[in-house]
């Protein structure tokens, strides 16, 4: 177990690297420091001075990968390209625009957006699994046909309307919970109950069509035929074989929603005013602080890796016909 998962860290490690490759090209060579100073700046202050005194209060003053006038192995260290893509790789993060740490940020934020995301990622799992169940059971009947309607109006509605929707109505008119904020400790109960309801029924349509796919592939099998043909009921048959064969694609569906719970939802946190990591990225970009920003394309690549590892090695509890050699 120990052998495989260092070799399939050892795997990630040169994904990481294209990742950070490419956000060093797309921030500081297709968009050159010169560049983000002028839009940070505006016309109104845009001077050569101006410009140098961003570039350096920033560190963006530095060659990008090679510095000629630096001796030893400060010619490569003391570089755009060390100081602020390669630093990443130690979750060094660096200061955002207005002085204040981001890796502290980040420690601080990531606790609301796990708030949300963690009971939205478990209740809508075991919500849309046992629907997509009852639908299969029901399969060809009215039952399903009207379930699967219901599925597809529930996909076609914006998350936007679910947020105002469910602001309005259950904050504003019969004023149950708050409409946007935060608390610390029980206190934020009150603010996440909402977000957390919102998230759920948002993904109820795609989470049971999903699954109900899975579901009835596996049901036209031959071990479940042969599952029937020895006196088993229905019902066990879709809970001891069909949930069971079927749990490898549910896993692998899962690992799509894995960065979510770390790196927040944007448009939930930033509709309901939760200092999460989602509205603290939309807030990063609306203010245009590039090194937050680059920060968080890197967390969300680190979270994506660790679900995919996360996920093969879940696997192995799953189907007893993979090992990990």
């Amino acid at each position: 177990m120990f052998a495989y998962i260092l070799r399939r860290i050892f795997y990630a490690i040169p994904i990481l690297i294209g990742v950070n490759l490419l956000t060093f090209t797309l921030f500081f060579v297709v968009n050159s420091p010169d560049d983000m100073a002028r839009m940070h700046l505006g016309e109104k202050h845009l001077t050569p001075e101006a410009i140098e005194k961003w570039k350096h209060n920033r560190g963006y003053d530095k060659p990008l990968l090679y510095n000629d006038k630096a001796e030893g192995a400060g010619k490569f260290t003391d570089t755009i390209f060390f100081t602020k893509s390669v630093s990443l790789f130690a979750f060094r993060f660096g200061s955002a625009d207005d002085g204040r740490d981001i890796g502290q940020d980040i420690l601080q934020r990531m606790w609301p957006s796990l708030a949300i995301a963690v009971p939205v990622f478990i209740v809508g799992i075991l919500f849309n699994i046992t629907f997509a169940l009852l639908l299969a059971f029901f399969r060809g009947t009215y039952l399903d046909v009207w379930g699967v309607i219901l599925c597809v109006v529930l996909m076609s509605i914006s998350a936007l309307f679910y947020i105002i929707g469910g602001q309005y109505l259950v904050g504003k008119m019969l004023h149950l919970v708050p409409i946007s904020g935060y608390d610390t400790g029980l206190n934020s109960f009150k603010f996440l109950i909402l977000p957390v309801i919102i998230g759920v029924i948002g993904g109820i349509g795609a989470g049971t069509r999903w699954y109900r796919t899975i579901f009835l592939e596996e049901i036209n099998k031959d071990y479940v035929r042969t599952a029937r043909a020895k006196g088993l009921s229905e019902l066990r048959v879709l809970f001891r074989h069909v949930l069971k064969n079927a749990m490898i694609p549910i896993l692998t569906g899962a690992v799509v929603i894995i960065p979510q719970l770390f790196m927040g939802s944007l448009l939930t946190e930033s509709f309901f005013g939760i200092p999460g990591l989602g509205s603290y990225t939309i807030d990063a970009i609306q203010s245009q602080d590039f090194a937050i920003v680059r920060a968080m394309v890197f967390l969300g690549s680190v979270a994506y890796i660790v679900g995919l590892i996360m996920t093969d090695i879940s696997y192995t509890l799953v189907d007893p016909r993979i090992r990990l050699d």
